[in-house]
């Protein structure tokens, strides 16, 4: 991959892009050829995964079980196809502890990831981890990546919301307290309500980043109520995969060939 100082690049810019007036858009991806698809778009200034998209392309469940290798390889394959800075779904850090957490940094950076992120969900967020050690495990992240020369982005996830919850307060007291341990955005995916994010936003003293679905608020009221950060999970590869079935589907049952089937990813 890149050398040391192409990556420290790529990530001071990954995270300049956190404070620029325009929210950042990451419409993430799980391969060389969807990463390749969304970098050559107008617009696009980085490329993020999703980890349930690529563990669904190796026919897996999402919540690590492709394990650390298996997705570092998929990092791997991403970032080597792009240009652009790349952040990587790292999920809980594929460890029991923090240590753990800062050795899968160390070697998502050499794969090529300048930003990652990290969960304080356990059982897709059925559980939560204790505050403390959720901090703890962000504080490796952080130490770990500034030995290596590499001052990557963390996006530290809490998943509150993701549990059911109405909890703005429980959310910020978690966001603060990643923030302090050294992450650079605090992701709170599963809100959607208006009010909520704005309070969210005032209430957490480091970017805030959400996650994008059907019945959220458009990209362009997220940046008015200043959300700095913006991805969409799994959707992207929902698009992908609806799109191919009823190309399927049209074809299987006689139809005529569409135009899209000659459409290529771009060379890298």
């Amino acid at each position: 991959m890149s050398d040391v100082a192409e990556l420290r690049h790529r990530a001071e810019e990954l995270r300049r892009l956190h404070t620029d007036p325009a929210i950042l858009v990451l419409v993430n991806v799980w391969d060389a050829a969807s990463a390749r698809t969304v970098a050559s778009l107008p617009g696009c200034r980085a490329i993020a995964t999703a980890s349930w998209a690529i563990a669904a392309a190796h026919g897996l469940a999402d919540g690590e079980a492709i394990g650390r290798e298996g997705m570092l390889e998929a990092v791997r394959c991403v970032a080597s196809s792009v240009r652009l800075p790349v952040t990587a779904d790292l999920e809980g850090g594929y460890g029991q502890t923090p240590a753990d957490v800062a050795e899968t940094v160390a070697r998502a950076i050499e794969a090529g990831a300048v930003g990652c992120n990290l969960e304080d969900g356990v059982r897709d967020g059925e559980l939560l981890r204790d505050a403390q050690d959720a901090a703890d495990r962000v504080a490796a992240a952080r130490e770990r990546a500034d030995a290596e020369g590499v001052p990557v982005v963390i996006n530290a996830r809490t998943d509150v919301y993701l549990r059911g919850a109405d909890d703005p307060e429980a959310a910020i007291l978690r966001g603060q307290a990643y923030a302090r341990a050294g992450a650079d955005c605090i992701f709170v995916p599963g809100v959607r309500d208006r009010d909520t994010i704005r309070a969210l936003v005032a209430g957490i003293d480091a970017p805030v980043s959400v996650l994008a679905a059907p019945g959220a608020p458009s990209v362009s009221e997220l940046q008015e109520l200043g959300v700095a950060r913006v991805s969409f999970g799994p959707g992207p590869m929902g698009v992908a995969l609806a799109a191919l079935a009823r190309t399927a589907s049209d074809l299987l049952e006689g139809g005529v060939p569409a135009d899209e089937l000659s459409y290529r990813p771009p060379a890298a």
